[in-house]
């Protein structure tokens, strides 16, 4: 398979392939200088020994697994949207997902669209009860990472709480908050031009809140004003 055959996938004769068997391969290497021929005589053999008739090919090259972008997994993505193909057939598991949140979803998607998936290396055929059951354990131990992770940082918070530290963000000097109310209360300054002032020592979204605060208060009201000419004397 040549290089430029891998980044705009190999272009195959028009499909003869029967209904449930129209098969995509998935292939990746990490950078220009590897091949991908060991995937693809691996999946060219196992497509043909389980009776799969391979419509297209997808290889991305010198992409990280971890990129977003990866161009022709997007396609194949789009194709199955489409309903061109039947079933995915990958290598590795980490040739296809970039993580194991990437990797669930991605099966989700397939079993809503009725596609099948295969993991040669992994063992994994979401058509068979193993692999149904293998799609399930995925999905527990992605959400138990997740709640593990998630656990993890709440032990911590409380942990820092109880020694006294302090979580978030700085707390604001009150100087600096009784600076803003007065610039807001004594100018038509905007919040730009107040951040601006206090040489950028709050941020703006903290300089709107105290500004909005501060001009929604009623004005003081002036005793003088009240005695004004109702005084008898």
């Amino acid at each position: 398979m040549s290089a430029k055959e891998c980044l705009y996938g190999r272009k195959r004769r028009p499909s003869t392939a029967r209904d449930g068997t129209r098969t995509a391969l998935y292939l990746r290497v990490s950078t220009a200088e590897q091949k991908p021929d060991l995937q693809y005589d691996g999946l060219r053999a196992y497509a043909s020994h389980a009776g799969l008739d391979v419509v297209r090919d997808y290889c991305d090259v010198g992409v990280s697994g971890r990129r977003e972008g990866r161009p022709q997994l997007n396609a194949l993505m789009a194709a199955a949207r489409n309903r061109e193909i039947d079933c995915v057939l990958v290598w590795k598991f980490d040739r296809f997902a970039r993580s194991t949140r990437h990797l669930l979803a991605a099966l989700e998607e397939f079993n809503h669209l009725g596609v099948r998936f295969v993991s040669v290396q992994d063992q994994v055929d979401t058509d068979s009860p193993m692999g149904r059951a293998m799609f399930t354990i995925i999905g527990a131990m992605a959400e138990l990472e997740s709640s593990l992770i998630s656990e993890r940082v709440t032990a911590g918070m409380r942990a820092a709480e109880t020694r006294g530290k302090h979580l978030g963000r700085p707390a604001t000097q009150q100087r600096i908050v009784r600076e803003i109310e007065t610039l807001a209360t004594s100018t038509n300054l905007s919040i730009r031009q107040i951040q601006s002032k206090i040489a950028g020592r709050a941020s703006r979204g903290l300089i709107g809140e105290i500004t909005k605060r501060a001009r929604e208060q009623p004005a003081p009201v002036c005793i003088t004003n009240l005695i004004g000419t109702n005084d008898p004397s």
